[in-house]
């Protein structure tokens, strides 16, 4: 699972395809909402705040 910015979507991907061997669901963090988890502050990749799940 990787939270990321837009600039870091297709390097999620990549390293999901790689490690999965499937390509991941995508979901634009601003349109979910879960009850026991949140959003980290920053980009796995990066300092920028997140836009994507990347699952």
């Amino acid at each position: 699972m990787y939270c990321v910015c837009a600039e870091h979507l297709d390097q999620a991907i990549d390293e999901f395809v790689e490690v999965y061997e499937m390509p991941p669901d995508l979901y634009r963090l601003s349109q979910l909402s879960f009850t026991d988890w949140e959003a980290p502050v920053s980009c796995n990749f990066c300092s920028r705040p997140p836009e994507f799940l990347v699952v």
